[in-house]
């Protein structure tokens, strides 16, 4: 490969993961409709298609098929193609599990550097999320939530735990809008709960309490998966 070659194939790699590339357009339009449940589990990926849909060639769009491959969000089977992956209800403990305790952890190390400012977006943030529940919207609610819980663990001082939390959101990703639509009943609860987290960190609360209802918080929403499973 000569020199000029290498130069060239660096620069389509680099071009391709630029903001505003076809690539990361195709990837936030397809992931976006994973995410949303456009695109259910199973859902066949037919690359010709969507790059028709959205007005590009197959060659941005594979592009994007195989980064969210490389994110789980997307398998592929012989004779079928590429397809939506399916929820894996052991994966989903597994993450679910691991993400309660380590973002307990960044919650808690978070807590002595949550001003009153950040108090008050994530209660505004919570308010959204409660009025949310009269005409209940499971995207929009779990993307709130997540809003609400990244304020207060993104001033975790620790970037290893934080490095942890953030893989846990990404496996998640294409759990989070069927997390709530599976357990609607949990949302109310979860607001509530976030309220009571409010007033624990704004009372100067200790880590350990801080910690501990962060993790209960997050366990109960597994809980809550777990039982409606069963009854499926």
């Amino acid at each position: 490969m000569t020199e000029s070659t290498v130069t060239t194939a660096v620069a389509d790699i680099a071009a391709a993961a630029a903001p505003g590339s076809k690539s990361e357009q195709a990837y936030q339009a397809v992931k976006a409709r994973i995410v949303e449940g456009t695109y259910t589990p199973g859902y066949r990926l037919v690359l010709g298609a969507i790059a028709k849909d959205l007005g590009f060639s197959v060659v941005p769009v594979r592009e994007a098929i195989r980064r969210l491959e490389a994110e789980g969000l997307v398998k592929f089977e012989r004779n079928v193609g590429a397809t939506v992956a399916g929820i894996d209800p052991t994966e989903y403990l597994y993450t679910m599990q691991t993400l309660s305790i380590v973002e307990g952890a960044a919650t808690a190390l978070s807590a002595p550097l949550i001003d009153a400012v950040a108090i008050a977006r994530a209660r505004a943030v919570n308010e959204e999320m409660r009025e949310c529940l009269e005409h209940f919207n499971p995207v929009r609610f779990t993307q709130l939530n997540q809003d609400f819980h990244s304020i207060l663990f993104e001033h975790c001082p620790n970037p290893h735990i934080l490095d942890l939390v953030h893989r846990g959101w990404n496996r998640l990703a294409s759990l989070r809008s069927s997390t709530f639509r599976f357990v609607p009943g949990r949302a109310h609860d979860s607001v509530d709960e976030h309220e009571a987290l409010l007033k624990l960190i704004e009372s100067g609360a200790d880590a350990d309490a801080v910690e501990k209802a962060a993790r209960l918080h997050r366990s109960a929403t597994l809980d809550a998966y777990l039982a409606q499973a069963q009854h499926h």
